[in-house]
């Protein structure tokens, strides 16, 4: 699986939807899914039937009505709230309540994530349309397991304090919905259920009663900087274990976005201790490709971006020092290290790429620069210039000089381009690795110095020289009041009559 996209379910989709609901639903007594139904879903209310697609095929789907809730209650079949299956229930005019009608995933694509997805996509939407609540009744198709022996509400009650897990029930607790009542008779097919269903509701703190302009946008981003301890790892599979440990639990604090060092796989090289500098960071390279494949799993299966840190790279004759940035739906885009130390140039033989972009991701503009490249002002000034909202720089520093180098400069350029900027580095140390000596790291935050931002503008920091997660929020709206109503204006006020900047022969990606 490559690429994954949350969108609108569209008629042409019916196939594919019907196919992944057999798989999802092989011993189902009921009725599956009519085109007929489907169509009208469709017709009706667009918008609130969603699928996700793997590599362009539908793999599940999350179906929905507006309610008016008032004329149900909380005591109702499945029936009646879809108006004997008619969906004529569906009120979008004076309707306060989301009711989800379905939501399933296929089986080969269950524990990646995409069933929260789906929810998220509902919440959203929730939120978008100005209604009090997301309602529907859920399954719990483990009960018959355990009915001789425990009443419905016990049954709930073990499976909150998670002492029995339910497949369906688990999965709704742990995407914020609460169970209102016990519903009797509200699905007679679902023999799996006994016929019962919990009634769950997730609310929506954003409601407004009347005026729907009020609703705010949500414009903040949490960040997960990783500072990473160089230890030895004997393979890729054990310094992954250690990665996966990280993302998951970034994912956990539903961070945007993970961040690593630069070279942060630089352990691996106890393997060529053999080689000369050069031969040994040429045969790392060779890790290279399939750590961009298990970096853009990860970030399908954990719903984050990843900022990889960085890696070498070799291309044809020239040795790089690239990185990946991994979006969450499964696209995959590089970047590349401009300014190559000269350390990096006398032992490695590196050459520096002639790249740059800003990246457009779910959650703001970004542009990356790896470590030496921050102390170059005029990179992260044209990145600025096509919109940057965050600046991510995973660095490699072996002293608290070199480090503050980097920390100094990142500070600077979130002043001067009215940014954030978000720093990572390693620690430690590698005694038995002949290419990498010691590490020194204090992962950050910065914002710009104004009234909105911390007086230092350090939003936050991690203990230098420990291993650990930084997790931070930003506010993008602050930086769109800054620009336009600043104390000052760095980028509105430049001199553009008496000097400018651009890239000579080439052009910065756009």
């Amino acid at each position: 699986m490559n690429i994954v996209e949350v969108e609108e379910l569209g008629f042409d989709d019916y196939r594919q939807l019907l196919s992944a609901m057999k798989a999802a639903y092989p011993n189902w007594p009921g009725n599956y899914w009519s085109a007929e139904s489907i169509d009208k879903l469709i017709k009706k209310f667009p918008e609130g039937q969603i699928v996700v697609k793997a590599d362009g095929v539908v793999v599940g789907c999350a179906l929905s009505i507006i309610v008016d809730y008032e004329k149900f209650g909380d005591k109702h079949t499945y029936q009646q709230i879809t108006g004997n299956y008619s969906f004529n229930t569906h009120d979008p005019k004076n309707g306060d309540v989301l009711y989800g009608l379905e939501v399933f995933i296929h089986p080969d694509y269950r524990g990646m994530r995409l069933g929260r997805r789906l929810y998220n996509a509902r919440k959203e939407l929730c939120e978008r349309l100005n209604l009090k609540a997301i309602v529907f009744g859920g399954r719990i198709p483990l009960y018959h397991s355990h009915s001789e022996n425990l009443t419905p509400r016990a049954y709930i009650e073990r499976v909150k304090r998670k002492e029995i897990h339910d497949p369906v029930l688990s999965f709704q607790l742990a995407n914020d919905f609460h169970v209102k009542k016990v519903l009797k008779n509200y699905l007679p097919e679902d023999e799996q259920s006994e016929e019962y269903a919990t009634l769950l509701q997730w609310d929506n703190i954003y409601y407004v009663d009347e005026d729907v302009s009020a609703v705010p946008t949500n414009t903040y981003v949490r960040l997960g900087l990783i500072q990473w301890q160089m230890r030895p790892y004997k393979n890729l599979d054990e310094l992954f274990t250690q990665v996966e440990f990280f993302i998951d639990s970034i994912s956990a604090y539903k961070s945007d976005f993970a961040l690593l060092p630069e070279l942060f796989n630089g352990p691996l090289l106890a393997e060529f201790n053999d080689l000369t500098e050069a031969e040994s960071m040429r045969a790392l390279a060779k890790h290279t490709p399939e750590i961009k494949s298990r970096f853009q799993d990860l970030a399908i299966r954990y719903n984050v971006n990843i900022i990889t840190g960085s890696f070498p790279f070799h291309e044809g004759h020239v040795l790089k020092n690239i990185g990946y940035l991994c979006h969450r739906n499964g696209i995959v885009e590089q970047y590349e290290k401009i300014h190559i130390t000269p350390d990096e140039e006398k032992f490695w033989g590196m050459k520096g790429g002639d790249s740059i972009k800003v990246y457009e991701t779910d959650a703001g503009r970004i542009g990356i620069l790896i470590c030496y490249d921050v102390e170059f002002p005029e990179l992260a000034r044209l990145l600025a210039d096509q919109g940057m909202q965050i600046l991510f720089v995973p660095f490699l520093t072996d002293t608290q000089n070199a480090y503050n180098r980097v920390r100094y400069c990142a500070q600077a350029r979130a002043i001067e381009d009215e940014c954030f900027v978000a720093i990572t580095g390693c620690i430690g140390n590698l005694p038995k690795v002949e290419n990498m000596d010691i590490q020194y790291s204090q992962s950050a935050v910065f914002t710009p110095c104004d009234f909105a931002f911390p007086a230092n503008g350090v939003k936050n920091e991690a203990t230098p020289n420990t291993e650990m997660i930084l997790i931070s929020d930003v506010d993008l709206s602050l930086l769109d009041e800054l620009h336009s109503r600043g104390s000052v204006r760095n980028l509105k006020d430049r001199r553009h009559d008496f000097y400018e900047l651009r890239l000579k022969n080439i052009q910065a990606e756009q």
